[in-house]
């Protein structure tokens, strides 16, 4: 049985493709820092349903969170890893501190390094990985006020084109997900939510298991030839 590491498998992205992997046959791993209530209920389902699960809490912004994933990883290596973690803090370029800057690209971008890192060396030993990173419509376009949560989420690219090429021989592959609009009950406090949904082609928001069913595709044998992209799941938005 594969193994996946689901981190931000709390939020309704992540519990999607979690059940999803645990469908097809992965024990998965779903990770959670402040809620963990909300990956215990994922756990819970995936079990219920025939699944395998458990559950993993870590802030995968310090240090020594890696020091645990790699004891994980050594003593029962993940095949499939997804990061899913994200978050926003939004204003104008002009008025964002340093801060501001500083801990989005911590929380999207910096926790991918510091989660992938300590795993990825027994899915290159057993010349099998599937590293999925979950990015932004944001990434694609751009986005007033988002300018710190645009450029975690675009790096998010550059990092997997690099594992590519780095890897794709020893038969790891690496690629992106940029969700749109996903109909979320985050999503759908947005005031201007009904706007942003006309902006798709297919008139509509998309679903958490719309991005979940790309995910399980690139997760499998089937796409082992897909590597280094970013796969848009926005109805024709971008």
């Amino acid at each position: 049985m594969k193994r996946a590491l689901i981190a931000g498998g709390s939020s309704p992205i992540g519990a999607s493709i979690a059940e999803n992997l645990a469908a097809s046959g992965h024990h998965v791993t779903v990770h959670a820092n402040r809620n963990a209530d909300a990956a215990r209920t994922t756990v819970a389902r995936i079990i219920e349903a025939g699944g395998a699960a458990d559950t993993l809490t870590l802030d995968l912004r310090a240090r020594e969170s890696g020091e645990t994933l790699e004891a994980l990883a050594t003593e029962n290596p993940f095949h499939v890893f997804v990061h899913c973690v994200g978050g926003h803090r939004d204003m104008p370029f002009a008025g964002m501190s340093h801060e501001d800057w500083r801990d989005i690209i911590d929380l999207n971008l910096n926790s991918f390094h510091m989660a992938l890192h300590p795993i990825i060396m027994p899915m290159i030993r057993a010349r099998w990985g599937r590293i999925i990173a979950i990015s932004s419509l944001t990434a694609i376009t751009g986005n007033r006020g988002q300018a710190n949560y645009a450029a975690a989420k675009g790096g998010m690219l550059a990092l997997v084109k690099s594992l590519t090429r780095e890897y794709g021989a020893r038969g790891l592959t690496a690629n992106v997900v940029a969700p749109g609009i996903i109909e979320t009950r985050q999503m759908q406090a947005l005031e201007n939510y009904d706007e942003l949904v006309q902006l798709s082609s297919a008139g509509r928001a998309g679903t958490t298991d719309e991005v979940a069913a790309v995910v399980g595709f690139l997760a499998s044998d089937a796409a082992a030839y897909v590597s280094g992209q970013m796969i848009a799941v926005d109805g024709g938005t971008s």
